[in-house]
């Protein structure tokens, strides 16, 4: 296809609002209207554009934002680039795209983690702890597992939303990954409580985690 030029693409973007998804999306914070599958559409017709992608982010608008971490290439942003497009990320959306879809993908995650990891602003914070999952997962070398619980038992409970979620999610994910340290992990969760009353839809796994960690664990050893 033609390259697409940012006119363009803003154009097809106002095709895809429907008024009553944004009315649906703004009860959750997200300024948009687009059905999320049509937007994936749009982006896999457009492909891998990153000067597309830096000017629809320099909109400003969420859709445009959506649009851009979908077509971008996570490795040709630098990092102050990426801690100034992190703290732009308050629609909830636009920051879990740009956590998973752009801060995981860079090859300076590890970098922007450890620079991210103590900010005062929680939304930068919780994509700290976000990266801090991944470790956990994939390689904890390095990591003080036992000073990461230190911290989440401390400061859990009374964290910022976005964060909470997040430090609980490496909470869970140590007491999966590391069984010296699953009864403890599960210890925390059971303890603080938080998220054990989180709506969780029936074949979904509850983020309460001690509920998480059994789960999982249950799955993957058999």
């Amino acid at each position: 296809m033609p390259e697409m030029t940012v006119d363009a693409a803003l154009a097809e973007l106002a095709a895809l609002e429907d008024p009553k998804m944004r009315a649906a999306n703004e009860k959750r914070g997200d300024d948009h209207g687009m059905n999320l599958s049509r937007l994936r559409a749009l982006a896999k017709r457009i492909k891998t554009d990153h000067a597309l992608a830096r000017e629809l982010w320099t909109t400003g608008d969420t859709g445009a934002r959506l649009l851009a971490l979908l077509i971008c290439t996570p490795k040709a942003f630098g990092d102050d680039e990426l801690d100034a497009m992190l703290r732009e990320t308050r629609a909830p959306k636009v920051n879990d795209w740009f956590v998973n879809y752009v801060a995981k993908k860079t090859p300076l995650a590890e970098e922007l983690r450890v620079r991210w990891f103590d900010d005062a602003d929680p939304t930068v914070a919780a994509a700290a702890w976000a990266l801090t999952t991944v470790r956990v997962q994939k390689d904890a070398t390095g990591l003080d597992l036992s000073h990461l619980l230190d911290l989440i038992e401390r400061d859990l409970t009374g964290a910022a939303p976005r964060l909470q979620w997040s430090m609980n999610e490496t909470l869970a994910n140590i007491g999966i990954f590391h069984l010296e340290l699953r009864a403890r992990a599960r210890d925390i969760g059971a303890r603080l409580r938080v998220l054990a009353d989180y709506p969780t839809a029936p074949g979904c796994t509850s983020p309460f985690a001690p509920i998480w960690i059994d789960e999982i664990v249950r799955r993957r050893e058999g």
